[in-house]
């Protein structure tokens, strides 16, 4: 099992958002990646975010947790924070910060996120400010992820 971080960074209803290959047919993801060993989850998604957007965060409340259980995979739990920006400069993105090349990143417009590939169950989510949040919402399909 593995465990992986992500942040929501909103700001003036625009969420940062990372340009790169997301295996979905999607190219535009949350920022963040796996837990590792002896780090709590705070650290790695301040790590994170420092590594793939150029940004230092403060890391908020709890949003949503959710499982992914590839066919035959390592099962995944992805937990995912709100975050604000505390400094850093966004786009100043770490070379090799991730195993897949990040070609870009910016703030988008939450109306925008069924655009760009977002379920509108995501962007109803993000608009609304996260209902719920802090709770277990299942498979990733259950947030439209």
């Amino acid at each position: 099992m593995k465990v992986r971080v992500t942040g929501v960074v909103i700001e003036d209803d625009r969420i940062l958002l990372l340009d790169q290959d997301t295996g979905t047919g999607r190219s535009w993801s949350l920022p963040g990646g796996k837990v590792e060993p002896g780090e709590t989850l705070s650290d790695a998604l301040v790590r994170e975010m420092r590594e793939e957007t150029g940004i230092s965060v403060a890391v908020g409340r709890l949003l949503y947790v959710c499982d992914h259980l590839p066919d035959g995979g390592t099962h995944v739990i992805h937990m995912t924070f709100e975050a604000a920006r505390v400094g850093g400069e966004v786009g100043a993105v770490a070379d090799g910060a991730d195993t897949t090349p990040i070609r870009g990143v910016r703030f988008v417009p939450l109306a925008a996120l069924p655009e760009i590939g977002f379920s509108p169950r995501f962007a109803e989510l993000a608009q609304a400010g996260w209902p719920d949040a802090g709770s277990y919402l299942g498979p990733k399909s259950a947030i439209g992820l």
